[in-house]
This record gives C-alpha cells, sequence and structure tokens, in this order.
C-alpha cells in the first residue's frame, strides 16, 4: 500500500503537487504543494483515515465550508477542501514564518510587549470567530502562526468537524479533541455545551506559558494535568515573573477561573481588559495581585469549623509558590504513606501533608497529586486503599517515570518527635539521602518539618534560585499543630466524599 504521501499526490494530481511533508498530529498531516492554477505554494492538511471515518465526508465538508466564511486578517483563511482518492482534506496558504510554539522552544519566554501583542491578536480573531458561532476548541501555541511577527490563528476546520460529529465516535480511536496544557476545566469534563469562555481559558493558558515559560500546568501524564485544570489553582504569574504589571497578572487570573462564569464574559471583553492594562486603565480588579484560591477548603468548612477558620488560612497562606527567574521542568516526587505513633495516626498524616506544601514550593519539584497515584494503583492493578510502602512507591515511579521516591516517618519522643525523610531514586530505589529533624512539641512540628524540607531541596540539588532559600517557607497562620490535625482530618474525609 503506497504512503500517505504518494495517496495525496495521486489524489491531487492536476490540482496540486505534492512536495513535502510539514508535520503531523494525532488528528491530520501537513503537505507542502505547489497550487497549479495559482501558482501559489499552499498547506493541504489531509485527515487521518479514522478520524474521517469517525466523522464522514458529509459532516466533514458541511463544517469546512462554515468555516471558510471566516474572513478577518487573524485567522488562516481556507482556499479548498473536498474529498479524493478516499482521503479528506482542506487546503490554507502556506505561511512562511515559524509557529508561536517554535518561538517558544527558541525563547521559553518572550518579552512583555510580545506576548501581549500576540494575545490580543489571537483574542481579536477568536472574538471574531464566536460572533459567528464557531468555538476553535484547540488554541495552543501549535496552532497560533507568526507572519512576520503577527499572530494567525490556524486549525479552526478539524475541531468545529469533530464536534459536530460527537467525541464519542473520536474517543473510541484513541483520539482526544483538544490538548491537554490548554484545556478549559469544562472541556476536560466532557462538556459538549462549549462556549466562547473555552477558548478563553486556553488563551490564558497560552498567555500565561508565553510569559512563565511553561503553561499554568505540568505533569507527567495527561490525565495529571487534566486533574490540576479540574482541582488546582495555578501559580499567579507574578510569582513566576515579577516584572507583570498587575493588572495584566489579575485580568489573566480571571481568564483561568475554574468556573466559566467567573472569567470574562467573552474574548472581546478580556480584550478590552488586556489593552486598558497596557495603558493604565485597568479596573479596580486589577489594582492589586490577583487572590489564589484554594478549592479544596471550600469543602471542608462542612467538617470542621473551628479548624478551618485558622487552618484554611495556612493552606491559602502556604500554597503560594516563591519566584523563579528561571524555568525547568519540574521533578516529580512521589511521597509514601508516612510511618506514625500508634496512639495518633493523624500526626503522620499532617506531618505528610506539610512537607508536600513545603516541597511544592520549589519549581524544581513537585509532588504527585493524590488523585494521579490512585490512578497509578488502578493501572498497577492495585487497589485504591493500597497503602504506599517504599516497594509499592517504587514499581509506581518505574511504571509513570516519576524521578524520586521520599519516605517519611515520625518517632515520638517523650513530649517531641523526631521526623526521618528517605528519599530514594525512582528508577532504582537507590538511597539518595536520609535526614533528620526534631521538634521539642506538637506545635514546633510546623518550623520544624519546614527546616526539614528545606534541607531535603538542598539535598536533592534544587537550584536555589528556584526555592525560598533566603527565608522561611511563608508561615503557618496557626501554631496549633491540633487544629492542623483537624484540618488534614478534614481533607482525608473529603477525598472519601465523607462530606457529612
Amino acid at each position: 500500500m503506497p504512503d500517505l504521501a504518494q495517496r495525496v499526490s495521486a489524489a491531487l494530481a492536476g490540482r496540486y503537487t505534492v512536495e513535502r511533508e510539514l508535520g503531523r498530529g494525532g488528528m491530520a498531516t501537513v503537505f507542502l504543494a505547489e497550487d497549479l492554477k495559482h501558482h501559489r505554494q499552499v498547506a493541504i492538511k489531509v485527515l487521518d483515515p479514522e478520524v474521517a471515518a469517525a466523522i464522514g465526508p458529509e459532516r466533514f465538508l458541511r463544517e469546512i465550508e462554515t468555516v471558510a466564511a471566516l474572513t478577518h486578517p487573524h485567522i488562516l483563511p481556507l482556499f479548498d477542501s473536498g474529498q479524493a482518492g478516499g482521503l479528506l482534506f482542506y487546503v490554507m496558504p502556506y505561511v512562511e514564518g515559524e509557529s508561536l510554539r517554535d518561538r517558544l522552544n527558541r525563547e521559553k519566554e518572550l518579552p512583555l510587549d510580545d506576548a501581549l501583542r500576540i494575545a490580543r491578536e489571537v483574542a481579536d480573531a477568536l472574538s471574531y470567530a464566536h460572533a459567528h458561532g464557531l468555538v476553535h476548541r484547540d488554541i495552543k501555541p501549535e496552532n497560533v502562526l507568526l507572519e512576520q511577527g503577527h499572530a494567525v490563528v490556524a486549525d479552526f476546520g478539524i475541531a468545529r468537524a469533530a464536534l459536530a460529529a460527537g467525541e464519542q465516535k473520536l474517543t473510541a480511536t484513541g483520539i482526544m479533541v483538544g490538548t491537554p496544557a490548554y484545556m478549559s476545566p469544562e472541556q476536560v469534563a466532557g462538556s459538549r455545551e462549549l462556549d466562547g469562555r473555552s477558548d478563553l481559558y486556553s488563551l490564558g493558558c497560552v498567555l500565561y506559558e508565553m510569559l512563565a515559560g511553561q503553561p499554568p500546568f505540568t505533569g507527567p501524564t495527561a490525565e495529571s494535568v487534566a486533574h490540576q485544570h479540574l482541582n488546582v489553582t495555578p501559580r499567579l504569574i507574578t510569582d513566576l515573573r515579577p516584572a507583570v504589571p498587575a493588572a495584566v497578572a489579575a485580568a489573566l487570573q480571571r481568564a483561568l477561573a475554574k468556573a466559566p462564569a467567573d472569567r470574562y464574559r467573552s474574548v472581546s471583553e478580556y480584550l478590552t481588559a488586556l489593552q486598558a492594562s497596557l495603558s493604565g486603565t485597568g479596573s479596580k480588579e486589577s489594582s492589586g495581585r490577583p487572590r489564589a484560591w484554594s478549592p479544596r477548603a471550600v469543602l471542608v468548612a462542612g467538617v470542621a469549623v473551628a479548624a478551618l477558620a485558622v487552618a484554611a488560612g495556612w493552606f491559602v497562606s502556604r500554597s503560594r509558590h516563591p519566584r523563579a527567574t528561571t524555568m525547568a521542568r519540574p521533578e516529580w516526587v512521589l511521597m509514601t504513606d508516612f510511618e506514625g505513633p500508634p496512639d495518633d495516626p493523624q500526626i503522620a498524616n499532617a506531618v505528610r501533608e506539610l512537607v508536600r506544601t513545603d516541597l511544592d514550593q520549589s519549581s524544581g519539584l513537585r509532588s504527585v497529586p493524590q488523585e494521579q497515584v490512585r490512578m497509578a494503583l488502578a493501572m498497577a492493578q492495585r487497589p485504591e486503599s493500597t497503602r504506599v510502602t517504599e516497594a509499592v512507591a517504587h514499581e509506581l515511579a518505574v511504571r509513570n517515570e516519576f524521578g524520586s521516591v521520599l519516605a517519611g516517618q515520625v518517632l515520638r519522643i517523650g513530649r517531641g518527635f523526631s521526623v526521618v525523610l528517605r528519599a530514594l531514586d525512582g528508577e532504582r530505589a537507590a538511597l539518595v539521602t536520609t535526614l533528620r529533624q526534631t521538634a521539642k512539641d506538637e506545635d514546633d512540628l510546623i518550623p520544624s518539618v519546614a527546616r526539614l524540607t528545606r534541607r531535603l531541596m538542598r539535598e536533592l540539588e534544587v537550584k536555589q534560585g528556584a526555592i525560598r532559600a533566603t527565608r522561611p517557607p511563608a508561615p503557618a497562620m496557626t501554631a496549633s499543630f491540633e487544629a492542623f490535625k483537624r484540618y488534614r482530618r478534614a481533607l482525608d474525609l473529603q477525598e472519601r466524599l465523607r462530606v457529612d
């Protein structure tokens, strides 16, 4: 059977001359070709045969016709489309330049003016498309082309046709509509009632990456990234790049709100906010640092009101991440279930959470989210209730390419405690370091664990500029370890859906 390039060449002979493959993704392959009638270079996008079968030629051509009606300076136009030789295709201008992804791969972080200009141009294109009833559904750096430095949005066609076909058909082929790092929470949740606010969230993720050098959420698997879109508040952009104006940071934080109702009502409203932020006329909302909010803290309220008053404040305070001048792919640390005194099992759980929170203040280290641990156990065909010992953690680390395993033990010494941390290489289970720290009593555990975790990060050779090595982590807003234990217990109950 001839390869795809030969099939395309044969199917389109007399109309286009295929020169070479430009790239391929999960749903289509792009070829550079010459338009024989108009004597110009074009890009021909050919759908994967399984995708084409799931969508169907009639629906594809009908939806492509709708997309072809878009005429905007920042939207890549469609020249042609059709079915030939059993293949579905559409034809676009060949843009001489690079994609935003190419530029980000080269520069990591863009100058503020360039990032905002690109975001405004993409927002302008999306605003126009939304006014015509079209939602893109796959805004990402790969779909933003830079033509003489200006943004042109590509690839409205496939996502539009896929939506009309029904994602269940595509899911059956193993293909996802959208890209996990840039999908809105409602898109991750599988909602079919997507509107322009979904594209707005995706654009917020792209702007975040242009400013910070990475998307708001990263992870070892698509599932872990999806979980964070649904449940985790992104780090403030000003923590990662302090030079970003407060008004821009506030506009970005609102665009990344979990609930569509909490975002701007439209991309055009977001565009207005970005333009106002540059002229210094931002709203009162943008006059200060945007507020980070923990969705988990809200659910704890019905469990322990007294503990929440002090503990939720602790969680929000300690969840803020440090400023970092450089960004690198984080090292994923899988934490075992900590061992503790038999007479008080909550102490071990609470100390584990203290270590996790301090660990996540490093831009070089990330603890594996609990939801991802559950998924890893399921993939290993282990019950969700399996205790994560060092042996189990090593197996999960190898299966999921987690870099390190961290085990912990809390020993009672009179009125005080000794906390022991053991870091192991995730692949070989070889011991990296063992650290100990004593606490004179329960209330001394919070600052003692903070000191211990800072030593751990230094032992793991995290760059000093990426952690708060020059000052202690954000202090707990309660000195009462008993209050924190109750808070930790509330989270445990919440995770088991015991919200009563």
